[in-house]
């Protein structure tokens, strides 16, 4: 079977980018021909079909003119349609299979798809098709505002990177995309990593609108060592933004004995505020250790007691959990988004409503008082992604789906 995978980077820049480049690696694996689409940087990985690459719109810096030029490159790419259907026309795929193509890319390229018969899946890592700034989320509350087609909410609510123009601009590509049906239109099969994601497309679209499947993200658990030691702390790891909910963490560390310690490993805007917060509440267990990735970020896991993950969004399919199980430690999470699905609450750790730090402290305390609980959660986070995070369950899944397509 011949694939050809579409997505807007060719790089890494996060978990969409790594589920990409883990599904061509898969397919590859089980000997399947794989051709890419992407958009040209110079950061991009070496790809034998990179002549087929488009340039991303200037849409940030430049001349007023050549921004407002590409902003309808972002809503309808013909550079991108015409490229793609070369490569369609040069590879003759089974199957196309998209990720990400908002933006950079453009759903243009799925007109092409249909021009020469080459069924479509799409990969949902975010609520795009649904939610203009992706996440459902806006200046520290969830947000569904756009429900039934309202997509001139952005502009009131400023939500889309806090920018008038950027807000007006991803108004107008939700009406352009919604009256032209390309997503539906097009889309034999939209996939989803999570029961919430799914559900939450339905009540936007309704029920019987669209077919969908459920595909879990390829995730390497064997890359990461498993172990049952701990040291003194907990551990949060991830960016420093208000969506993560970390300022309601460290409340809750204000709620704790001085012995319960926290380690915060990241960084982003949120950086000083967080400081801030921490210092102004007097407290001496909370350590900001800065960003720390490969390696040293593992050293850190490895000797967590456990790892907290108190967004206050609906997270879709955090990478940070499969991590922290993968290590073999148990998550503390907010019964948000898919992050019950994937702790299963006195299972594979605990679950607390997002916003109540007093609720979040009793859950920090008591898995840091039963720390043999914490280490038999672990346990048990680590045997489910073995069992459920591997090549062959993955590939499984995703032939199975395309085979449902092509039939």
């Amino acid at each position: 079977m011949k694939i050809l995978l579409g997505h807007k980077f060719f790089y890494l820049t996060g978990g969409a980018d790594f589920f990409f480049f883990e599904t061509g690696r898969v397919l590859e694996r089980y000997g399947h021909k794989v051709a890419y689409f992407s958009t040209l940087n110079e950061r991009n990985r070496s790809c034998e079909y990179s002549k087929y690459f488009v340039k991303p719109p200037e849409y940030r810096n430049g001349p007023i003119l050549r921004r407002v030029l590409d902003f309808s490159k972002i809503i309808y790419s013909g550079e991108a349609k015409k490229q793609f259907a070369q490569l369609l026309s040069d590879f003759k795929p089974d199957i196309v299979h998209l990720f990400a193509i908002n933006i950079h890319i453009s759903p243009s390229i799925l007109d092409a798809c249909r021009n020469a018969n080459a069924p479509v899946v799409m990969s949902n890592n975010d609520y795009k098709i649904i939610c203009p700034n992706y996440k459902l989320y806006h200046h520290g509350h969830l947000c569904e505002d756009c429900k039934g087609g309202r997509f001139y909410m952005p502009i009131i609510n400023k939500c889309c990177q806090n920018s008038w123009a950027f807000s007006i601009a991803s108004s107008l590509e939700a009406y352009a995309h919604n009256i032209l049906n390309i997503y539906r239109r097009n889309i034999h099969t939209f996939l989803f990593s999570s029961e919430f994601m799914a559900n939450k497309v339905k009540e936007f679209w309704g029920a019987n609108t669209f077919r969908y499947a459920m595909l879990k993200n390829p995730f390497d658990t064997f890359s990461y060592d498993y172990s049952e030691k701990y040291d003194d702390f907990c551990l949060y790891f991830g960016r420093l933004i208000d969506e993560k909910g970390v300022d309601i963490l460290i409340k809750a560390m204000s709620h704790l004995p001085s012995s319960v310690r926290l380690v915060i490993i990241g960084d982003g805007p949120q950086w000083n505020e967080l400081h801030t917060l921490a210092d102004r509440l007097n407290l001496k267990n909370v350590e900001f250790a800065g960003p720390k990735w490969g390696k040293d970020l593992n050293s850190y896991l490895m000797r967590a007691r456990f790892v907290i993950v108190p967004s206050i969004w609906n997270e879709n399919f955090p990478y940070v959990i499969l991590q922290s199980f993968a290590s073999g430690k148990p998550v503390i999470g907010s019964k948000h988004g898919g992050i019950p699905e994937l702790v299963q609450d006195g299972e594979r750790g605990l679950l607390y409503p997002s916003t109540d730090p007093e609720k979040l402290a009793n859950c920090i305390q008591q898995l840091w008082n039963a720390p043999e609980k914490a280490v038999a959660m672990g346990k048990k986070a680590r045997s489910y992604v073995e069992n459920e995070f591997n090549d062959e369950r993955f590939y499984q899944s995703l032939i199975d789906i395309y085979k449902g397509v092509l039939s």
